[in-house]
């Protein structure tokens, strides 16, 4: 086995899905693209990893609520987009053809052209490792779209996209939370 560079590691461990946050600050709705995220646990906890020099941050941290979006891999130029400029000076929504739609419980609104959307309330700031502590409040499915591939970042500019789905459900059945 041969020995990579320490400063790689991330790669390895990184290639959750590519997601959208959306947050509103009383004023407006912005959208960045995160790829550090993870399932802290049943049935809706989840952790995200961002900070101050991320635009959406203060509206986050004031609020205390967000969406989480999950795009598709037709959307992936876009999701870069998203992620490669600021809403200090733009409306991503906008520029990046992204639409709002109402959330049952928080103001940051849903994104319509995901295949998912997860509606989330903050319960946590770990600020020495800026990690933020979600609770999902609502979580949205659209089964109708063609597209459902998500991809994955792997943290060098490279993308994974979801393949095969291998079902193994009944080997796991005790490991299941009921009703999945």
């Amino acid at each position: 086995m041969d020995q990579l560079a320490l400063t790689r590691a991330f790669t390895l461990l990184e290639s959750g899905p590519v997601i959208l946050l959306t947050t509103q600050d009383g004023e407006k709705s912005n959208i960045m693209t995160l790829t550090w995220s993870m399932v802290l646990d049943f049935p809706a906890s989840f952790a995200i990893s961002t900070g101050e020099w991320n635009y959406s941050y203060a509206a986050l941290s004031k609020n205390r609520e967000c969406t989480l979006a999950i795009p598709t891999v037709d959307l992936l130029d876009r999701v870069i987009g998203v992620g490669t400029c600021s809403g200090a000076d733009t409306n991503k929504f906008e520029k990046f053809g992204f639409s709002k739609k109402p959330a049952k419980y928080i103001q940051a609104p849903l994104i319509k052209e995901c295949v998912a959307n997860i509606e989330c309330k903050v319960v946590d700031m770990i600020e020495r490792y800026h990690i933020i502590v979600l609770e999902g409040l609502a979580a949205y499915y659209d089964h109708s779209r063609l597209e459902q591939r998500t991809c994955h970042a792997v943290g060098d500019g490279t993308f994974i996209v979801d393949g095969e789905r291998i079902d193994r459900r009944e080997m796991m059945k005790s490991k299941l939370p009921d009703g999945l």
